[in-house]
């Protein structure tokens, strides 16, 4: 049972380097949102509607947040057993879906694109997280989680290796510009788009963050270094603020793991969220961008926060 907290600064927001002090209101808590979920992932924030849309990929759902109201409702249904989800520069919602293998973009009047549901005619795995560059492309990982059950969407054979790819936003084509991960997952560029991090969620011992320098003109990446090795934790979606921080999604299942990881951008950890329930993905949102809405299990929570999350993540 979660209980919010009444005192200034929540304890559940814990400083563990000066630096983060200062990311850090006294006087602002953690707050639970909404519940009844089975694995909250993907939230994106849509500002000019004032509203937050994440998954709930075993219900098969996507649902909507409404920052005025406080309501929620359902936003998608079936959602194809939809898993990341983020917008394009010209705002429309770019959605990983697991049960139909495919990249999709949800148009202004509501019809759905698919951008991507093939590589050299193969059906891709079960796209997973997905950014966009602001050159318009789009990169996304694409790992087996969701072709390994009937629980996350529909068991199935893969017919790919575990890539991150790139899709071209003039051509359409699918570059691949990562391989040789184990469980690729959540991604995020840097500040400047000269570096595109990467979760590897099956590494072997422990899970691991690389950052990839962004090379031949934003085309492709290169010099894979491990930034974050996430020891006993492990990370999922992540998103970077204005600093250049990395706040990872985080946890194991257990009390002194679970909620959200905050790195600089050399890879040291700064400061900790810790919550009830296994981070999956967050975001920032909210009028002036520095409400952080993490997707976390079975629930939906907010901490507001003194930075705001880079217009790219």
């Amino acid at each position: 049972m979660w209980t919010p907290s009444s005192r200034y600064p929540d304890p559940a927001v814990q400083v563990l380097d000066d630096s983060f002090a200062k990311l850090r209101l006294r006087t602002a808590a953690v707050e639970k949102l909404a519940s009844g979920y089975r694995w909250a992932e993907g939230p994106v924030w849509f500002g000019d509607q004032r509203c937050l849309i994440w998954s709930d990929i075993p219900n098969n759902r996507m649902l909507r947040w409404d920052e005025q109201t406080g309501a929620v409702t359902t936003f998608r249904q079936p959602s194809n057993h939809a898993n990341g989800n983020t917008r394009d520069r010209q705002g429309r919602l770019v959605t990983c879906e697991h049960e139909t293998r495919r990249i999709t973009r949800t148009e202004y009047d509501g019809s759905i694109t698919v951008l991507a549901d093939r590589f050299e005619g193969k059906r891709l795995n079960s796209p997973n997280d997905i950014v966009v560059k602001s050159d318009g492309s789009i990169w996304f990982t694409d790992p087996i989680f969701g072709v390994n059950s009937n629980y996350e969407s529909r068991k199935g054979v893969s017919e790919l290796p575990q890539h991150v790819y790139r899709l071209d936003p003039e051509s359409g084509a699918l570059s691949v510009v990562a391989e040789g991960l184990n469980g690729p997952n959540g991604l995020a560029f840097s500040l400047d788009e000269s570096r595109l991090y990467i979760v590897e969620s099956l590494a072997a011992p422990n899970r691991l963050i690389h950052a990839y320098d962004v090379t031949n003109g934003g085309r492709a990446l290169s010099n894979k270094k491990l930034l974050i090795d996430c020891g006993a934790g492990s990370s999922d979606g992540f998103r970077v603020d204005t600093a250049g921080n990395l706040w990872c999604g985080w946890g194991m299942g257990s009390d002194d793991l679970d909620g959200v990881m905050v790195f600089n951008a050399d890879g040291r950890a700064i400061g900790r969220i810790a919550l009830p329930e296994r981070c999956a993905n967050l975001c920032f949102g909210g009028v002036m961008r520095n409400r952080l809405f993490m997707a976390a299990s079975q629930s939906l929570y907010a901490l507001y926060v003194d930075v705001q999350g880079a217009t790219l993540s």
